[in-house]
């Protein structure tokens, strides 16, 4: 019985970082997209509307 709990406990562990693997894969994937199109279009950063001033500012990474 030991066992199972064992291999119970690590299968959800495994699962948990493939997750997390996955969401930091993901993250960085975007990241490295808007970095290449901002240096094909030969742009400075994106610009992004504030919802509470109406203002757009640059993004910061």
């Amino acid at each position: 019985m030991p066992q199972i709990i064992f291999f119970i406990t690590v299968g959800v562990i495994a699962y948990i970082g493939y997750r997390t693997f996955i969401r930091e894969a993901e993250r960085v994937t975007a990241r490295i997209r808007r970095t290449e199109e901002q240096r094909a279009t030969g742009a400075n950063g994106t610009l992004v509307k504030d919802p509470k001033t109406g203002e757009y500012r640059v993004v910061q990474d």
